[in-house]
């Protein structure tokens, strides 16, 4: 069965499709065909001045439109499209989804930060882990982080706070909101201990692959601070010629550490795992669960 997942974040709208193969003993294996990534970055014009302006909703349809020829192309059984942060956000991102379905046929949900949480939780990927852990997903974006705490083989709590990269780069975080966050992950960890995190997110996975870390190994609290230090330092430009970085890594992978770096200081987490999930993964498993139902 082939199916797609369309991710628009606040900093980029994400293709991804997979075919999904039933296994032994109802497992299912999960083939990438594709994954494409086009940076919109629609959270800069949302958090500064509450709107998706005309010419980033003309790239946003023309994306879609891109993407709804690839997903022909693969003969698609099945999709879904999910907005988040930014589309929350937007005063006029009701009305761009009906231009955007009027256009392209594509149906595009804005989804709460619970729902994005749900949805990243449902790959799957602490039920795999030691069961005598406690594993914290942290999924960091442009608009906002979701983090998910799993022990004992259940949720223990899902939350989604209004703190992402690029409203740190446009200033748009207040110190109540670092504070409430502090203040929750302190509170609702304290008594899962020992714990590990889980990280999700492109700034993450890029950190992890200029690590050189082998598949399966974690990336230690002390160097995720080592590179944030050394990242701060450096300019947008020497980013980008350091590491091969494009542009709209290279200013967003500053604050992603900070936020990393904090939750993991707040949970007592020393390790985080970077499996290369994200919410599309969770939208292709979800589809692929209703649909064996």
């Amino acid at each position: 069965m082939i199916l797609a997942a369309i991710d628009i974040g606040s900093n980029a709208a994400r293709l991804l499709i997979s075919e999904a193969k039933p296994y032994k003993n109802d497992s299912v294996d999960y083939t990438k065909l594709t994954l494409l990534r086009i940076p919109l970055r629609l959270g800069f014009d949302v958090f500064e001045k509450g709107i998706i302006p005309p010419e980033k909703e003309k790239q946003l349809i023309d994306s879609m439109k891109a993407y709804k020829l690839l997903m022909d192309i693969y003969k698609v059984e099945g999709y879904r499209a999910c907005a988040t942060s930014a589309m929350r956000d937007a005063k006029n991102g009701k009305q761009i989804i009906k231009d955007v379905l009027a256009q392209t046929g594509i149906q595009i949900d804005i989804i709460g930060g619970h729902e994005e949480a749900n949805i990243i939780y449902e790959t799957h990927i602490a039920e795999n882990l030691s069961a005598g852990k406690s594993y914290l997903y942290i999924d960091v974006g442009g608009g906002s982080t979701e983090v998910t705490l799993f022990a004992d083989n259940k949720i223990v709590f899902k939350e989604s706070f209004n703190i992402g990269t690029i409203r740190l780069l446009n200033e748009s975080v207040s110190d109540e909101q670092w504070n409430h966050m502090k203040w929750y992950i302190k509170t609702h960890t304290a008594h899962t201990q020992p714990l590990v995190a889980i990280g999700s997110g492109g700034n993450i996975n890029k950190i992890f692959s200029i690590s050189k870390k082998k598949e399966g190994k974690p990336l230690s609290l002390e160097l995720l601070k080592d590179y944030l230090r050394e990242l701060s330092a450096s300019t947008v430009a020497e980013r980008m010629h350091l590491y091969n970085f494009r542009a709209d890594r290279a200013d967003v992978i500053v604050p992603a550490l900070e936020i990393f770096v904090a939750i993991m200081r707040w949970s007592g987490a020393n390790e985080i795992y970077v499996p290369r999930i994200g919410l599309a993964d969770g939208l292709i498993k979800m589809q692929y669960a209703a649909r064996m139902k």
